[in-house]
């Protein structure tokens, strides 16, 4: 396969994380599964993908400065925009990192969680990953039969937490 192709299919197809006991394990699953979706870029079926983690109506809001989305549809929209209007056509290889994850089970049953998020960019001319950006990301997750959906996501970049 050429470096400039389009990446093969995953070795896998991203589960459905079935509850838990544990909601820590569940929603750390969850977040995996979801990374793994943004990190394919597939041109064809990323964006798509990763808005099937939302629910129906589900609000990503990716930074204070941009408008937020609503719905799937307006999310993988938004998702292909923003890869569009930082890498345009060059060949990219994405990396999502999340760490110091907190999980907060609510009285409405939603788990409310908070995690740190830094994205490395490689390129295939370049063996070393760049740093892209670091955040602080917040979701409201619900249940929906045997998996769980992002409601509410607010991204908060480093840059503009000061």
């Amino acid at each position: 396969m050429s470096l400039y192709t389009t990446h093969p299919e995953p070795a896998f197809a991203p589960a459905v994380s079935a509850p838990t006991a544990d909601p820590y394990i569940e929603v750390s699953r969850f977040y995996a599964q979801q990374a793994e979706l943004l990190d394919d870029l597939r041109p064809d079926a990323f964006a798509e993908a990763f808005a099937e983690t939302f629910t129906e109506d589900g609000v990503l809001s990716p930074s204070p400065l941009r408008k937020k989305s609503v719905g799937r549809g307006e999310i993988a929209l938004s998702l292909r925009a923003a890869h569009h209007n930082r890498f345009g056509n060059q060949p990219v290889r994405r990396r999502h990192w999340f760490s110091m994850l907190q999980v907060h089970e609510q009285p409405d049953g939603t788990l409310r969680t908070r995690f740190s998020s830094m994205v490395w960019v490689t390129r295939p001319w370049n063996p070393a990953s760049e740093p892209g950006t670091s955040a602080v990301v917040e979701d409201v997750l619900v249940r929906a039969g045997d998996r769980l959906l992002v409601r509410e996501r607010r991204i908060t970049p480093d840059h503009l937490s000061f």
